[in-house]
């Protein structure tokens, strides 16, 4: 995501409460995140990986779906980051329980998440204004956290899968603080920008 106080035109909206196909599709997402841990919890492996790959195919599908049939709506611009934050989430805090993946990976990428939810808090709690979007730095991010959960998911079975799974780890874990340190850089920036411009207004 990359914050800033300047928010960029866009097409728009339909109205808040707009029920869609790609909003839909963001439900299901929310809806199988149980279905995906208890197939986790059972060792279930290969079920959990299909469950996974209907929700990384679905949320490209509710984005399509959204540009092209210009279905885009303040309640889905809500919903798709929660669907995929908690999908996520939930992986990485089973995955760790189960040891399938390193516990400090685990506390390191939902660490990251928590200081960008407590980072947004602030600022809409300092009646600060924001735009949040995706940045290169978050999308590479993702797509790591994506790929261990894939790794680990699969089960590899032959001589270097180890090492390829702890070297994702690393990999993975090294984005996560870049892209930690990345948001907690925009957001000290747009909270003293906004203060500043506070007080200036207060000051006219």
């Amino acid at each position: 995501m990359q914050m800033s106080t300047v928010e960029s035109p866009r097409r728009q909206r339909l109205p808040k409460l707009t029920i869609n196909i790609p909003n839909i599709l963001t439900v299901l997402r929310i809806l199988v995140t149980p279905l995906f841990v208890i197939f986790l919890i059972r060792n279930q492996h290969g079920y959990a990986l299909l469950v996974f790959a209907f929700a990384g195919v679905s949320d490209g599908l509710d984005g399509l779906i959204a540009r092209w049939l210009n279905q885009r709506s303040d309640l889905g611009a809500v919903l798709d980051p929660i669907a995929d934050k908690l999908l996520l989430t939930a992986a990485y805090i089973t995955l760790g329980i189960l040891k399938d993946i390193p516990g400090w990976l685990a506390v390191l990428v939902i660490s990251r998440d928590v200081l960008i939810v407590t980072g947004i808090a602030v600022l809409t709690f300092a009646n600060i204004p924001f735009d949040i979007r995706p940045s290169l730095v978050s999308k590479w991010t993702t797509v790591f956290q994506i790929l261990m959960i894939g790794v680990s998911l699969l089960d590899l079975d032959f001589s270097g899968a180890q090492t390829l799974q702890l070297a994702l780890g690393w990999m993975t874990a090294g984005m996560t603080v870049l892209s930690g340190l990345h948001y907690t850089y925009l957001g000290l920036n747009i909270l003293q920008t906004g203060y500043g411009a506070q007080t200036k207004k207060d000051a006219d």
